[in-house]
């Protein structure tokens, strides 16, 4: 029974107050990414991932193989002859011209170097005396008719370029080793150590597949970038770590698996990683195009060469193959099989309730005359009862008896 409150008649009479209405801000796709809202199954792709990566891995290695890289003098050796001339735009290839008016063997590898305003560089092969003789009358009489021996001349050996590539390669290895360590140490799992180098490694051969591909010589600038970038690649694939630990720290207690707590790291980084790298590629896609197009040569062109791809390859890397492969070696582990199992196993129990309960009907009993009761169709076992009638001949309610002297009267 319900009651009804009348209200006083100053409140009927007074106006309703105005309905306030507001906007609903709607949630941009950022936040949709965090909050899980949307996303994509990154890890879940991840032979798709490892297909696109396989057959660029291929394409750098065969461009190495074949091609080969383009080696500077700094490393295979050559001559360097240093020009005191007012630099202007039609300068480089002014005395570039003058040194190929020489026609001699095999030098058609000539690179023109703009130092400054006030000097040039030129660099060739490894050249005879009288080749240098000829070389430098030549760059002195391009220059204006400067004194010859005002065009300076240094001889850059073979093995000085062999010592150095050595060195460079020494030093790489120090440095995957020690961003291994750190890795380790840092987040206490060997897995996300093995993810970070084989990411380093797959835009390391991309980069240099891409020199090769290309044809740009490799400088001392080259190096440079290429050790650049790799930084810039393992500090993406650390903020990319860091967040799937924050997911996955309390994993044992949560309803996901680790590669789906890597999922939602991922896509909760995403927009972030995309940020980091158009804002760090577009001043260096414009270093590249300075160094390519308006100088020609130089190391504006070799250093933006390898921060362009490499920053490309790093950001790729990170969410594409570092990830992925790091919750493919974190689910090969026994706990993290059991965890899974435990969940399938809780997964099966709630399909199997969801089911029994589905099937349960009503049944209506009748005995001829009216309804007797409405029950559920469920297990006797669960009742203790033989069926459904006998529960609802318990509590069904017993008609009133008249006497025959009653019915009479």
């Amino acid at each position: 029974m319900s009651t009804k409150t009348s209200a006083p008649d100053d409140q009927l009479d007074a106006p309703e107050p105005a309905k306030t209405t507001s906007r609903t801000k709607k949630s941009s796709f950022a936040h949709k990414l965090y909050t899980g809202e949307i996303g994509y199954d990154f890890i879940g792709n991840r032979k798709r991932w490892y297909i696109v990566s396989a057959v660029l891995l291929a394409i750098s290695i065969l461009a190495l193989s074949v091609l080969r890289l383009n080696l500077g003098i700094e490393f295979k050796g050559g001559a360097d002859f240093t020009v005191p001339i007012t630099v202007t735009a039609d300068t480089p290839d002014t005395l570039r011209g003058a040194v190929e008016a020489l026609n001699l063997p095999d030098n058609d590898d000539i690179q023109v170097i703009s130092v400054g305003q006030n000097q040039v560089r030129v660099q060739t092969r490894s050249l005879s005396v009288d080749e240098v003789t000829q070389v430098k009358q030549a760059l002195a009489t391009s220059a204006g008719g400067i004194p010859v021996d005002e065009v300076g001349y240094s001889l850059i050996g073979a093995s000085w370029g062999t010592m150095i590539t050595q060195q460079a390669l020494i030093a790489l290895g120090v440095f995957l080793v020690l961003v291994s360590l750190l890795i380790w140490a840092y987040f206490r799992n060997y897995q996300m150590a093995i993810a970070a180098i084989v990411a380093l490694l797959h835009d390391l051969i991309i980069t240099i597949g891409v020199y090769a591909l290309v044809g740009f010589t490799v400088t001392p600038a080259t190096l440079i970038g290429v050790l650049t970038i790799l930084g810039y690649s393992l500090y993406d694939t650390v903020v990319v770590f860091d967040k799937v630990r924050e997911n996955t720290a309390d994993l044992k207690n949560s309803k996901l698996t680790y590669s789906e707590a890597a999922n939602t790291a991922v896509n909760q980084v995403l927009i972030r990683s995309i940020n980091t790298t158009i804002i760090g590629v577009l001043p260096v896609a414009a270093l590249t195009f300075a160094g390519t197009f308006i100088l020609g040569t130089g190391p504006l062109k070799d250093l933006g060469l390898a921060l362009l791809v490499g920053m490309i390859a790093g950001a790729y890397s990170s969410i594409f193959i570092a990830a992925p492969l790091l919750a493919q070696l974190k689910e090969a582990e026994p706990e993290m099989k059991e965890h899974r199992e435990r969940l399938a196993r809780r997964a099966q129990r709630h399909t199997d309730k969801g089911t029994a309960t589905a099937k349960k009907k009503s049944v209506v009993i009748t005995d001829g005359e009216g309804p007797l009761a409405e029950v559920d169709e469920v297990e006797p076992e669960r009742l203790g009862l033989v069926s459904a009638t006998d529960l609802a001949r318990q509590s069904r309610v017993q008609p009133n008896h008249t006497t025959r002297a009653k019915r009479k009267k």
